[in-house]
């Protein structure tokens, strides 16, 4: 009887794994995960892989954009992280899209499963994640500025990921569906550059816009589905992941639900009808009333 369930047990993990028959996604994905080495290595390779596009867009944006040579210093930091943040974007809606939508072994259990491409995605999405909470503070203590939503949220956002780097028995639906979250970086990206290159009056940063707005109502029925996750296996879920990493994730899914994403919608769709830079409003007023002032200087 025993021989029969280990033999059932290695089937089922057999099924679990259907990119191991893979000769190309087996050669990527194919490491092992239980050892602290290997997983901090990808935590790291995440850190530097969108470190480099963060420097990549800043030296092509120097080179071939006069809109990013006009910007302050702070909003050449904000454009750059906004391009490693759409490249991110695109990144976590492949992962969390497949998870949702196509992998069997994520249909089958939404609670403990875990795949090779999904430890690969969500250890580089923890590296990104890490870079981001750097990015904030520095930039942050640099500019004498602190947006607590933004802070917030990149830093619960790393502890759920950094999570599956000390647990490795945590099930990986729900860091992917977190991921999945970040759908709407890329169109948020394209927005906020067009708009600083005065593009805000076109049909196609109008329509991005509208594509934003969109997909940010669909980060809100996202949500919805991973409350649905979580309160059907609530047990479950609380036994995988440990008290403190459940405190982590659960109070990002709080936030994100109830206070971020209503929020950034409301603020996306007054912005469609308004379009302004409301990142640096302030900013924004004291250029105008100094460049005003300048102005009728001039002309005295």
């Amino acid at each position: 009887m025993e021989e029969t369930v280990v033999g059932m047990k290695s089937v089922k993990r057999e099924e679990m794994n259907p990119t191991n028959g893979d000769p190309v996604f087996g050669t990527i994905f194919d490491w092992d995960y239980l050892l602290w080495e290997i997983r901090l290595t990808f935590l790291a390779a995440g850190f530097l892989i969108y470190l480099g596009v963060f420097l990549l867009s800043h030296w092509l944006s120097s080179w071939r954009s006069t809109t990013y040579r006009a910007l302050y210093a702070k909003e050449k930091v904000f454009w750059n992280m906004a391009v490693t943040r759409g490249v991110f974007g695109l990144q976590s809606c492949v992962a969390g899209l497949w998870a949702l939508l196509i992998d069997p072994v994520f249909h089958a259990d939404k609670v403990y499963s875990q795949q090779k491409w999904s430890w690969f995605n969500c250890l580089i999405a923890a590296g990104f994640f890490l870079l981001e909470n750097v990015a904030v503070h520095v930039s942050n203590i640099i500019f004498r500025t602190f947006d607590v939503f933004l802070v917030i949220h990149h830093l619960l956002a790393f502890g759920g990921l950094a999570g599956l780097v000390i647990n490795v028995k945590s099930g990986h639906y729900l860091p992917l569906m977190g991921m999945l979250l970040e759908m709407s970086t890329p169109s948020t990206c394209i927005s906020w550059m067009l708009l600083k290159a005065g593009c805000a009056n076109t049909f196609f940063w109008k329509a991005n816009q509208w594509v934003m707005i969109h997909l940010f109502h669909c980060r809100m029925i996202l949500t919805y589905h991973m409350w649905w996750v979580c309160i059907f296996n609530w047990n479950s879920i609380v036994e995988n992941l440990g008290l403190l990493h459940f405190i982590v994730l659960f109070s990002g899914l709080f936030a994100v639900t109830l206070i971020l994403n209503p929020y950034w919608t409301y603020k996306k769709t007054q912005q469609l009808l308004n379009p302004t830079d409301w990142n640096f409003e302030n900013k924004a007023v004291e250029n105008g009333k100094l460049n005003g002032e300048t102005h009728q200087k001039k002309r005295i």
